[in-house]
């Protein structure tokens, strides 16, 4: 019998990873040992019961404004008798955040396999994103599977020399999870506790390192303005935990009228006021991947994105940080039906809902008898 270890640390490894363990769960024949570095615990907590899973082991390195070199070596040390106690003979990650990229090395040291879920996204540039984009390169040169969500991924690890019979082409988890909480959304009533009064409903959601200071600063200006402009416009804006984004958010948007903070919500309630909004403001990854599968414009609050499918299928749009830029791209938005419906198309450009099949037959039985995915 195979041993998974299945690693994570954060909401959206959660939620991405959480369709491979049902779908290795619903295989058989595997042992699976689920753990939980705790890097960000509240949000962490909150997927692990939308997703409804339970950790084996929770190593909790949660500190207060940990500074990712501190995390990075806690983690290390953290994950040595976990490891050695269990044995696996496959370590699987998701994504680029410093949890990944310490679960792959300490697997490489304890002799097992690294699975990489969600690998060959790239921007080419190393401090855009900081520092996902040196995580996930790092899991990249360290990985022994890569399952790769999309062709551009494929071609991506291709060019930094991983060989073509490790890269298997799946669609991203995220379909997989957001097509399982849709239907959860769809049963009940689902509350975030909001009312748009029939006004248009523009979410955000901002937390990139990179951000930090003046971008963020520029995005809440921007959310004045354009909230100022448009009397039948409600912006809500659920606040990232960390202490930096809540401090401008707090102070950049501080009585402004129809723009709510509210504290982060849990998986469910998110997709609930995903399906809600008229349109998106974003530097999230996930959000790039879920707001068009349910045909929401995006604007990306960056000015690269490891993400290029949504952009090429015009459904995703990068406007940065930039105040004027920001309101010059939702004015058109919200002015221009023509505008709108071009980016307002419900499309599947980074999955077809099978991805943790895919992963899971690779994992168990050594190859996909699921077809590629084609995006």
């Amino acid at each position: 019998m195979k041993r998974i270890f299945v690693v994570f640390g954060t909401r959206p490894e959660v939620i991405k990873l959480a369709p491979v363990v049902r779908a290795l769960r619903e295989r058989g024949g595997v042992s699976l040992t689920l753990c939980s570095t705790g890097q960000h615990r509240r949000m962490l907590d909150d997927a692990l019961d939308a997703m409804e899973l339970r950790p084996d082991i929770d190593l909790a390195v949660m500190q207060t404004a940990q500074h990712p070199t501190d995390l990075l070596g806690r983690l290390l040390l953290s994950l040595r008798p976990a490891l050695e106690e269990c044995a696996p003979d496959v370590v699987v990650v998701q994504g680029d955040t410093t949890t990944v990229a310490a679960a792959a090395f300490a697997g490489q040291l304890h002799g097992a396999a690294v699975a990489h879920v969600e690998a060959g996204l790239r921007t080419g540039d190393r401090r855009r994103p900081f520092p996902e984009e040196i995580n996930r390169r790092v899991t990249g040169v360290l990985a022994d599977y890569h399952f790769a969500p999309t062709t551009r991924a494929r071609d991506a690890l291709l060019a930094e020399n991983v060989p073509s019979e490790a890269i298997f082409v799946t669609g991203n988890t995220i379909i997989d999870a957001l097509r399982w909480m849709r239907d959860r959304v769809a049963d009940g009533p689902v509350s975030c506790g909001l009312r748009t009064d029939g006004r248009r409903l523009i979410l955000v959601t901002a937390h990139r390192r990179e951000s930090f200071g003046q971008g963020l600063r520029e995005l809440c200006r921007a959310l004045r303005e354009i909230a100022e402009r448009f009397a039948d416009v409600r912006i809500v804006y659920p606040v990232h935990l960390n202490p930096n984004v809540q401090a401008a958010a707090r102070e950049g948007l501080a009585g402004a009228e129809r723009v709510e903070l509210i504290e982060p919500l849990g998986y469910r309630e998110f997709v609930a006021l995903l399906a809600s909004a008229h349109l998106v403001l974003t530097d999230s990854g996930g959000i790039q991947e879920e707001a068009p599968a349910l045909g929401k414009p995006v604007l990306v609050l960056r000015e690269k994105t490891e993400r290029p499918e949504g952009v090429a299928a015009g459904v995703v749009k990068l406007v940065g940080t930039d105040r004027s830029r920001i309101v010059q791209e939702v004015t058109r938005l919200l002015c221009d039906p023509g505008a709108y419906a071009a980016m307002a198309r419900g499309v599947d450009v980074y999955g077809d809902g099978r991805a943790a099949t895919r992963i899971a037959e690779v994992l168990v039985d050594g190859r996909m008898q699921t077809p590629a995915f084609s995006g």
